[in-house]
């Protein structure tokens, strides 16, 4: 993916976020994280339903990297299983990490190909997807 690409799906996904508002609904697991070393703060809200993320919404104070991937992310993982997410959660990480990875499951999430070249932006593309983890995690501990 060429960098005009990149900024273009980046500028675009900060500037009109998919799905960002207040969602209050019992059904929807809410997950928050704030960050200690900037301005990141988001929650999540995700609805799931058989193991599946049928539905996902956002809210907070982020960069243009942490909304952007949470916006990209949230139009990726919509209608996927657990399974399915975790399989591109992978994927991505170790496209942050440079290690192997399949492209091809990540989509606009190429965007971030280079995010290791700044290091001090690594944790600005994770956080919506750590944010993921915890609902995620959530969830399984409710239906046990």
């Amino acid at each position: 993916m060429d960098s005009n690409l990149r900024r273009e799906i980046i500028i675009d996904n900060y500037q009109n976020p998919v799905n960002r508002k207040v969602i209050d609904d019992k059904n929807f697991i809410i997950a928050r994280t704030i960050s200690d070393s900037c301005i990141d703060n988001i929650t999540l809200f995700v609805k799931f339903n058989d193991d599946k993320i049928v539905d996902m919404y956002f809210d907070g104070e982020a960069c243009a990297i942490t909304t952007s991937a949470t916006s990209i992310m949230i139009k990726m993982f919509i209608g996927k299983t657990i399974q399915e997410a975790e399989d591109i959660m992978d994927n991505y990480y170790n496209m942050i990490e440079e290690k192997d990875y399949n492209g091809e499951k990540l989509e606009e999430l190429n965007a971030y190909s280079d995010i290791s070249k700044q290091p001090n932006r690594i944790k600005c593309a994770i956080f919506p997807f750590e944010t993921l983890k915890k609902a995620i995690s959530e969830y399984r501990n409710k239906k046990d």
